[in-house]
């Protein structure tokens, strides 16, 4: 067990794994003394699992200006505009993360958190339409001069925790690591119109690298 702890140092595992570590490892053992070999089989796997859930590797951030950069790993699962009648209406981009994604979430683009709401909601499905609506959520506002995205943490149906590790007036860089979901979730993004979407739903999404936006020449 200790070599299985060692292949994930704190630079590639969130702290938030630790408790959930520290409990399967003792009930692990516990149960182990007791000869219930089978019932610690599974839940060593469990605890494997988790080590897996909460891993944090290190990305390569694009280098370049005027971008969006995925905020989660995932799949895409909407790419719509929030109100189609209207002309340079904003986007929302979904993306569902399943439990074998790696769930850091990261900042879509450099700039200063202007705004973070907290919603104490509910635990429905994260792919169900209302999710965004009704689910916990933290709602995180960047912006960069004229520039607003609107970022959601959604929780789902097995998630119970939506993790942000920032607060309101802090920078951040592009890629940078914002917080986390815990367990199967959903990451909301609403880009004003001046950027060029280059995903599409179906898509899968790498945080921190995938270039899911780019801002037009005349924006």
């Amino acid at each position: 067990m200790i070599i299985v702890l060692k292949l994930y140092s704190k630079k590639n595992m969130a702290q938030e794994a630790y408790p959930y570590i520290i409990f399967l490892a003792l009930l692990t053992i516990m149960i182990a003394f007791m000869q219930l070999y089978l019932i610690a089989a599974i839940f060593f796997i469990l605890l494997l699992f988790v080590i897996y859930f909460f891993r944090d590797p290190e990305r390569s951030i694009p280098d370049e200006k005027d971008i969006v950069v995925a905020p989660a790993d995932g799949r895409v699962t909407k790419v719509v505009a929030i109100n189609p009648e209207i002309a340079n209406s904003p986007n929302l981009i979904s993306i569902f993360l399943s439990p074998l994604d790696v769930h850091i979430n990261r900042s879509p683009i450099a700039g200063k958190i202007s705004d973070i709401n907290y919603v104490k909601g509910r635990f429905v499905p994260a792919t169900r339409e209302d999710a965004s609506l009704i689910n916990e959520q933290n709602v995180i506002t960047i912006e960069n001069g004229s520039v607003k995205v609107i970022m959601k943490q959604i929780a789902g149906i097995v998630a119970r925790r939506c993790v942000l590790w920032k607060k309101t007036g802090e920078s951040v860089d592009l890629g940078e690591r914002l917080g986390l979901i815990k367990f199967s979730s959903r990451t909301d993004l609403i880009l004003p119109a001046e950027f060029r979407i280059l995903i599409k739903a179906g898509d899968k999404l790498k945080g921190g690298v995938t270039i899911i936006g780019r801002k037009n020449s005349n924006g």
